[in-house]
C-alpha cells in the first residue's frame, strides 16, 4: 500500500510539513452520473498536475454513490426534500470515514453543510450559462431572442423551478413538463417527443464534450443562472488538516469569491428547490464584484431581479444584503 510522502506537502505548498503516515489510495466520493464522474476525473487530473509526485502512483479510488436525488426521478426535488438529497449519502460516507473527500456540483450543495464537513476547495468556473436544446418542432435559434424559436404553446421539459419561472415570465403561453435525470436521459426524452425543447447547463454539456447539443446559449440578461452553476466544490472532514492543506493549493480564488457571494445570497433567502432563485456574481480585474439576484413565482407571474456592486472582500456581505433586499420586496408567499 502506498503512503503520502512529505514531498506531497512541499509540492502542494502546504504551510507545514505533511505527515507521511496517510495510506493511499485516497478515496473520492461522487454521484454516479456520467457528468459527476467526468468532474471527478478532471479533479484528479488537476490535483495530479499540481502535485507531480503523485503521478504513476495508485493514488485515487472512486466511490460512485447513489443518492436519493438520483434514485427518485418521477417527482420534483421540492417534494422529496430539496437539492440536499444529491449530497446526503455522500456526506454520510464522508463522516463515516468511508471516503476521504467528495466532489460536488456546487449548485447542488446545500448552503449549510453538516457539522464536521467543510467546503475545502472550489475549482475554476466553467461557462455558467443555460442552454436551450430545441426539438424538430421549433424554429431556428437566435441568442438575441432565445425564446423566439419556441412555437406558441410549446412544451418545455425541465425540473428547475428557476428555469420554469423565467421562461413563463417571458412566455406565459409555454407549458412545462417535469423531466429529470442525467444529461443523456434528458436529451433522450426530448428526442422521444416528450417535450418540444429542454434546458441544460452549458457547463455540463461542455464537460461531457456535448456542447454541440446546445441550440441556443442563453445570456444571463435573459435567464439568470443558478447560484454556483458551473463550479465544482470539494468537501472534506473539517478535522482532516492534511487534505485541507493539500486542496488549498488548487483553490481557484475567483470561483471562491463568486461562490461566496452567491451562496450568501441563497442562505439569506433560505433558498430551496421550491423557490425560483437565481444568482450570478462576476469578479473584474480591478477587484470589483457584481452580484445579480432573482426571485420569482413558479408560474412566472412575479419576478424581481436586482444587482449590487462591491469589492472582492465584500462578497459575503453583498450576498446577504442583496438577499435581504429581494426578501423585503417579494410577496410573502414566495419566501416562506
Amino acid at each position: 500500500m502506498h503512503q503520502l510522502s512529505p514531498a506531497v506537502a512541499q509540492h502542494a505548498g502546504a504551510r507545514r510539513t505533511m505527515p507521511h503516515t496517510r495510506a493511499l489510495p485516497l478515496r473520492i466520493g461522487t454521484r454516479a452520473s456520467p457528468l459527476a464522474l467526468v468532474q471527478t476525473r478532471n479533479f484528479q487530473d488537476l490535483l495530479t498536475t499540481f502535485c507531480p509526485v503523485l503521478r504513476g502512483m495508485d493514488v485515487f479510488q472512486e466511490h460512485a454513490i447513489s443518492t436519493t436525488g438520483d434514485q427518485v426521478q418521477d417527482r420534483k426535488l421540492a417534494e422529496i426534500g430539496g437539492k440536499g438529497l444529491f449530497a446526503k449519502e455522500i456526506h454520510e460516507a464522508l463522516l463515516d470515514g468511508r471516503i476521504d473527500f467528495a466532489v460536488h456540483s456546487l449548485k447542488d450543495l446545500e448552503t449549510s453543510l453538516p457539522p464536521g464537513i467543510v467546503l475545502a476547495c472550489t475549482l475554476p468556473r466553467e461557462d455558467c450559462r443555460d442552454a436551450l436544446i430545441l426539438g424538430p418542432n421549433c424554429g431556428p435559434g437566435d441568442p438575441r431572442a432565445p425564446y423566439a424559436a419556441l412555437p406558441r404553446g410549446a412544451t418545455i421539459g425541465t425540473s428547475s423551478v428557476r428555469r420554469q419561472a423565467q421562461l413563463l415570465h417571458a412566455r406565459p403561453d409555454l407549458r412545462i413538463a417535469l423531466i429529470r435525470g442525467n444529461v443523456q436521459s434528458r436529451l433522450g426524452k426530448l428526442r422521444d417527443g416528450q417535450c418540444d425543447a429542454t434546458l441544460l447547463a452549458l457547463a455540463g454539456l461542455r464537460r461531457l464534450g456535448m456542447e454541440h447539443e446546445a441550440s441556443v446559449v442563453i445570456e444571463p440578461e435573459f435567464m439568470l443562472p443558478a447560484a454556483c452553476q458551473g463550479i465544482v466544490g470539494i468537501t472534506v472532514r473539517a478535522d482532516d488538516e492534511e487534505l485541507v492543506q493539500l486542496l488549498s493549493g488548487i483553490e481557484d480564488p475567483v470561483a471562491r469569491a463568486v461562490s461566496t457571494a452567491e451562496r450568501a445570497l441563497l442562505a439569506e433567502l433560505d433558498g430551496s428547490c421550491q423557490t425560483p432563485i437565481g444568482g450570478y456574481a462576476r469578479l473584474f480585474e480591478d477587484g470589483g464584484l457584481t452580484l445579480s439576484g432573482l426571485v420569482a413565482r413558479t408560474d412566472g407571474s412575479f419576478l424581481l431581479r436586482r444587482t449590487i456592486h462591491g469589492g472582492l472582500e465584500d462578497a459575503a456581505r453583498m450576498g446577504a444584503e442583496l438577499g435581504q433586499s429581494l426578501r423585503r420586496d417579494s410577496p410573502s408567499d414566495i419566501l416562506r
